[in-house]
């Protein structure tokens, strides 16, 4: 499944412009990239600390819940987002349930689903923030971010590109495969 690229300087929040395109019926399958997020949000109304450049993004499309539910995305999106950026920075990663990645304990990506209902369709939005070169300050938990792990910057563009070459191929697994299945070949 193709899905359309829509980057953007600053905003509230990548999810809230996917829940705004949703609502306008702008529905195409959708990647959205913003450098900055000035509202970032996390799981249970947690803010989400958005750094410049680090890497936020989200992904929506129309969610078939007879083929694969919403928790069972919530399972996908974290083995699908560890797969990714361990194949980059070879270092081991651990998903810390539902939707933080963690290394040595500290966070570094966390992963917002959310759902919309538009004209009785349902449509899942996958919040993904990663702290690529740039670890936030946070009292609740500790954090990090790739720069620190592997030692040297990382490049945004190539983890984005990654990200969008896995969730096509992923996206159009999912019309055929089970979650099962799925979740055998991306863990």
């Amino acid at each position: 499944m193709k899905l359309r690229s829509l980057k953007f300087k600053s905003v509230k929040s990548t999810n809230d412009i996917a829940l705004k395109l949703i609502k306008k019926d702008n529905i195409k399958p959708s990647i959205i990239l913003s450098e900055r997020q000035t509202k970032g949000r996390g799981t249970m109304g947690k803010k989400w600390i958005s750094k410049k450049g680090n890497l936020y993004i989200s992904i929506f499309f129309k969610l078939d819940q007879n083929r694969i539910n919403f928790k069972q995305f919530a399972i996908l999106n974290a083995f699908l987002i560890r797969k990714i950026i361990s194949k980059n920075i070879n270092k081991n990663i651990q998903i810390k349930w539902p939707n933080d990645l963690i290394f040595n304990k500290k966070k570094f990506c966390g992963i917002l689903q959310e759902t919309v209902n538009f004209d009785h369709f349902n449509f899942l939005i996958v919040g993904i923030g990663i702290n690529t070169n740039t670890a936030p300050k946070n009292k609740s938990f500790q954090s990090t971010c790739l720069k620190n792990i592997i030692d040297k910057k990382v490049n945004n563009n190539k983890i984005l590109k990654e990200i969008l070459i896995y969730y096509e191929k992923f996206l159009k697994e999912a019309r055929y495969m089970s979650f099962l299945e799925l979740k055998t070949k991306y863990k």
